[in-house]
């Protein structure tokens, strides 16, 4: 990250973040932020953002308390075990202890890792995603953007007919940045399909569908504030999440769309 980017995100963190926050929920309400577990009366220190460890999605933060540690481990262990969810206890609790419970429905891992250090317990917390995946190589339709200030690429799964994602900031106007984007994936053989504009919040939010055989590309573009873009871009493979096979899907939303043209254009006779 270059320092002018550095001091960009500084003096323009709260929009930055709105703006991000904005787009993941523009395209996937149910990746909201995740908490990491916390022990009560203790300061919890993140370490880093989001870490890729093993090929997996990991958050991290540590704390320290005066407590012994069979006391946190017992908080945390009664904790989850009272909402229900399947808890495992490790270690000594003299030296080392573990507490781990998963979250089915949600798909995470939480856990504390329990040291001794200078007469106090030191705990590391962690927030591990089971379902979503760095993609082990970006898919063909999901954009490099010039002039991004932040942008991170998501899988939901490992095998190519899955869907993948990526988040952009960008300087520049949604106008030209829309133009840069249909630009690309024209380049890359992807056709436009249809597109919509949403009003919201005093701007545009766009949303453009581009698709090539057997692929999907949606794209929405959102202001963050002036000069900059939120980019939010979906590829979808050969096997859609609604089960309709890809290129049916396709040309049935084309079709939508050419007469959704005509009416308006009979409307207007």
């Amino acid at each position: 990250m270059t320092s002018k980017t550095s001091r960009f995100l500084a003096s323009r963190g709260g929009a930055v973040r709105t703006a991000l926050l904005f787009a993941l929920l523009a395209s996937a309400p149910a990746a909201a932020e995740q908490e990491l577990p916390i022990y009560p009366g203790t300061i919890h220190t993140r370490i880093g953002n989001d870490l890729v460890i093993g090929g997996e999605y990991y958050r991290l933060a540590y704390f320290t308390t005066p407590d012994p540690m069979e006391k946190v481990a017992a908080y945390f262990a009664r904790k989850w075990q009272e909402e229900g969810y399947p808890t495992v206890v490790e270690g000594d609790m003299q030296d080392e202890g573990v507490v781990s419970a998963l979250y089915t429905r949600e798909g995470l891992q939480r856990g504390v890792v329990l040291r001794k250090h200078l007469g106090k317990t030191v705990g590391f917390t962690a927030l591990r995603d089971l379902w979503v995946r760095p993609p082990k190589k970006p898919a063909p339709g999901l954009v490099a953007l010039e002039g991004a200030l932040y942008s991170q690429d998501l899988a939901t799964r490992d095998d190519p007919g899955g869907s993948q994602s990526r988040t952009t900031l960008v300087t520049g106007e949604l106008t030209k940045v829309q133009q840069q984007v249909n630009a690309e994936l024209e380049r890359r053989g992807y056709a436009p399909v249809r597109q919509s504009a949403l009003k919201m919040g005093g701007g545009t939010q766009l949303t453009m569908e581009h698709a090539r055989k057997g692929e999907q590309v949606v794209t929405t573009l959102s202001p963050a504030e002036e000069g900059v873009t939120a980019v939010v871009q979906m590829w979808i493979g050969s096997d859609r999440p609604d089960a309709v096979p890809n290129d049916d899907a396709v040309r049935q939303s084309r079709e939508a769309y050419e007469r959704d043209q005509a009416q308006k254009k009979e409307g207007a006779k």
